[in-house]
């Protein structure tokens, strides 16, 4: 019998810029699914269609892309919702307090406690193994923190020995980072300008959209907010 694997895609909206020129909301978004990975095919002619038609087209990316070729690839992935889960952890900058603002353990923060809830959420019976695919991130002391992040995050929900893996990859080569961006663009766009068009064509594999507030910014961060916490 073959092994069943789940993949889980991350994607972030919004910066790490805390000043009044930065982003509102930090966003970060994840994408559950498993194979058959029926959109690849669809995605690649669009891809060349639009190509052929004219297009300097490398890769799909949702605030890059014209509003014509969002309204393709949306079309693409609503055809395609069976058997995805989409979750969203979203956080209003301005509550955070200044001790909370590191980039690095403010991220590793956030993604603790969006996989945490989100593991806990799922069922994970006849699961061997979990993918997770972020896009490519350097080898540097954020690479290693957000690793540490997810590696305790799933021994703590899902025991110390649930095989997993970790990869980071550049999103223009992964069509499924690229869905995951389009899917937390559209819900950046709901939360930072109230425009919900984009959202409504995902809202059917929305699981949760979660608003980390100002209770879980009141301090410095300590490990005793949340055992999965890596500083």
């Amino acid at each position: 019998m073959s092994s069943r694997v789940r993949y889980l895609f991350l994607d972030e909206a919004g910066n790490f810029d805390f000043s009044p020129s930065g982003t509102a909301f930090f966003i970060l978004g994840s994408l559950f699914k498993e194979r058959p990975f029926a959109a690849y095919r669809q995605l690649t002619e669009l891809k060349y269609d639009l190509i052929e038609g004219g297009q300097d087209l490398e890769y799909f990316h949702a605030s890059h892309d014209r509003q014509h070729i969002r309204n393709q690839v949306f079309s693409i992935i609503a055809s395609r919702l069976e058997g995805c889960r989409i979750d969203a952890s979203i956080v209003e900058k301005s509550q955070v307090q200044s001790a909370q603002r590191d980039d690095i353990s403010f991220y590793c923060r956030v993604v603790t406690l969006h996989l945490c809830r989100v593991f806990e959420s799922m069922d994970w019976t006849g699961v061997d193994e979990l993918l997770v695919i972020t896009d490519r991130v350097p080898v540097n002391r954020k690479r290693r923190a957000v690793e540490k992040a997810i590696k305790q995050t799933l021994a703590q929900v899902l025991g110390s020995g649930f095989r997993h893996r970790i990869m980071h990859h550049d999103s223009k080569s992964n069509p499924d980072l690229q869905i995951a961006d389009y899917c937390t663009w559209a819900i950046q766009r709901k939360w930072m300008l109230h425009d919900e068009r984009s959202h409504r064509i995902i809202a059917p594999a929305v699981g949760e959209e979660r608003l980390l507030g100002p209770e879980y910014w009141a301090g410095p961060p300590s490990k005793s907010d949340h055992p999965s916490y890596p500083f």
